[in-house]
């Protein structure tokens, strides 16, 4: 019988709604060939989905919250994806095993129409965890655990991939573990390797999706959690999961709601429900980024086909509900390069023609508000109506240097040409990538004196397509000559202004032989390195005495002899509980859950901005 229907999947549409017909009225064992029919299921005529479709993604309730039910064979056919959620755990979060229980239909019904919906060409797969559902894989026996149950469920359902989902405190780093390429957390690692196994089980068609807030991808730009400088654990934490399955990821579906004002690439702070945000979120994850503004760990960017948009259906679905119109402002500049006159800018003029659509929560609040957000953004991305292009630039030129250093080359070369327009130029030395640019040259920097390197240089267009590499430049540091002058002490220094909390110093700058390049200003067993002949320093005690040395330094590593100077803070002002709907200024303090937190942005507070859901806002004295 499983063969008969499988026939009957791959004909005609009248076929495949009397073989549905057939499905819903069969015993179970019949539909669904008995045990460990999920392989049938997924590689029968399911319509794929390429990479140039503009996909609108909807969470399905498997529950009733006010939004109202509807069976999952009616849900709207505008729809391109369906996330049912969701599976949660049953014996804990961190038990690691995860149940799944049809509501208010049976097992069977929810089998048919999961098998219906993909007769129709969509994609259907499981959600996991939600607002509620936390998981926390700490040890190796729940990340078994966790692996075996999603096996069964998926198979006993049939669906065609899984989505990640972790909120609250599903995800964290722990201190130490500051660099999100070699994360060493348990929660992290065990997820990781449980999705990468879930995708080896049931084969390169499984799709695996993510669907992180804010907090856990965009603040990872300021702050991230492993750092140990103060920053919640969670900040940024989904970033070294996207990154180690970055190779089978179909797509991240970041929510653009729910979130507090978060710093975007050009230093600006933005907040939800309206264009800029949705520009600058987005940009974020199409760019990349220095991760807690470390350069040396830049997350890179994600392909543009996997890059969606998450947005609430209606306002009751969630905060930072924005209008279709505002909406569509800006994707016409994501996709387009059509500005519309906000604040941020793109870092690609030009747009990413290929990003993949839009995602919401909900198909029910959807539904609920008659339509509107599958009607109107479907008609707009429908009317997109992108070409593919496969066609790559040419090899870039002429690569030479017009200056060579110690530990520094600059290189040039000749532009390429594209049917469409080069977006950037990939520099790499060996098999390294060492940084991109919009123009025809690039400084490479950190290099070690008298040390021959090889460089090439590759070609991007807007669609993703890279050129082959250029002809390799062998290129050979110079020699470093031994400075043995110290830079002079520095002099004068002054306290220019205090707080509770910081000391404010200014002194007469050093001079060298071959230049100062900074200073190092020690106290107790801290120190601050700054660039010129002034430092704040901050997070000291109130109305207490500091001893600081200031020494300059060249680049030689010669450091002169130390000035010092002594300075007292302020005396504290008195904390008052945090309360919403106040006014804060910098370096407010405000008592929460029996914590002082510190104001580090000018903002009037909100429900649910509590100073440790807001590092952006709030530092924790």
């Amino acid at each position: 019988m499983d063969v008969w229907l499988e026939k009957v999947r791959c004909k005609a549409a009248v076929i495949v709604l009397i073989t549905v017909l057939i499905c819903t009225l069969l015993p179970i064992s019949v539909v669904n060939g008995g045990v460990g029919s999920s392989t049938n299921s997924q590689d029968s005529a399911i319509a794929s989905l390429p990479s140039t479709n503009k996909l609108i993604v909807g969470y399905w309730h498997n529950f009733d919250n006010g939004s109202g039910y509807v069976r999952l064979r009616d849900v709207s056919t505008k729809f391109d994806v369906i996330n049912v959620a969701f599976a949660e755990p049953t014996n804990g979060p961190r038990g690691g095993t995860i149940g799944f229980t049809p509501y208010q239909i049976t097992p069977a019904e929810l089998k048919a129409d999961v098998q219906y919906l993909q007769s129709l060409g969509k994609k259907v797969i499981i959600s996991i965890g939600g607002a509620n559902g936390q998981v926390q894989l700490e040890t190796a026996q729940a990340r078994d655990q966790f692996v075996s149950s999603m096996k069964s469920i998926i198979t006993t359902y049939g669906f065609d991939g899984l989505d990640i989902d972790f909120e609250g405190h599903s995800l964290y780093l722990n201190n130490g573990d500051s660099d999100f390429r070699t994360p060493t957390t348990p929660v992290i690692t065990n997820l990781i390797s449980a999705i990468r196994e879930l995708h080896t089980h049931f084969g390169d068609s499984f799709m695996i999706t993510m669907a992180p807030e804010t907090f856990f991808v965009q603040v990872g730009y300021s702050f991230y959690g492993g750092t140990g400088t103060g920053a919640d654990p969670r900040a940024g934490a989904y970033l070294p999961v996207i990154h180690a399955v970055r190779d089978i990821l179909d797509w991240l579906q970041v929510q653009h709601y729910n979130s507090g004002p978060i710093t975007a690439l050009d230093g600006t702070y933005y907040t939800m429900g309206n264009a800029d945000f949705h520009v600058a979120m987005a940009d974020m994850v199409l760019t990349g980024f220095p991760v807690a503004r470390n350069n040396e760990r830049f997350f890179a960017p994600l392909r543009p086909d996997q890059v969606v948009v998450g947005l609430p259906a209606n306002v009751n679905a969630g905060g930072g509900f924005t209008t279709v119109t505002e909406v569509h402002k800006a994707l016409d500049y994501l996709y387009k390069g059509q500005t519309f006159g906000g604040r941020y800018v793109l870092r690609n003029p030009a747009g990413y023609a290929n990003m993949r659509g839009l995602m919401t929560w909900s198909i029910n609040w959807d539904r609920y508000n008659n339509f509107e957000f599958s009607t109107r953004h479907r008609a707009y991305l429908d009317a997109l109506n992108v070409v593919p292009d496969t066609q790559a630039p040419s090899v870039p030129s002429q690569v030479r240097t017009t200056a060579v250093g110690t530990n520094n080359v600059s290189l040039a070369w000749q532009a390429s040409t594209d049917n469409v327009g080069v977006t950037e130029y990939d520099i790499f030395e060996g098999v390294n990538k060492v940084g991109s640019t919009a123009g025809t040259s690039f400084a490479v920097q950190g290099l070690a004196p008298d040390t021959t390197y090889s460089f090439t240089v590759k070609a991007r267009d807007r669609a993703g397509n890279v050129s082959a590499a250029s002809t390799a430049l062998a290129v050979k540091t110079g020699v470093v000559v031994p400075d043995p002058t110290p830079p002079t002490a520095p002099t004068n220094a002054v306290v220019s202004s205090t707080t509770a909390t910081s000391i404010a110093l200014t002194w007469t700058p050093s001079t060298d032989n071959i230049g100062v390049t900074g200073y190092t200003v020690s106290y107790g067993t801290s120190q601050v390195n700054v660039a010129a002949a002034n430092a704040t320093i901050t997070e000291l005690a109130a109305n207490t005495t500091y001893t600081f040395t200031i020494v300059a330094k060249d680049a030689a590593g010669n450091q002169s002899t130390g000035t010092t100077i002594q300075a007292t803070t302020s005396q504290a002002p008195s904390a008052s509980d945090w309360k919403a709907g106040v006014s804060y200024k910098v370096n407010d303090e405000a008592t929460f859950a029996g914590k002082v937190y510190v104001c580090r942005q000018p903002h009037t507070s909100l429900l649910g901005w509590e100073p440790p859901n807001v590092p952006a806002l709030w530092r924790l004295k």
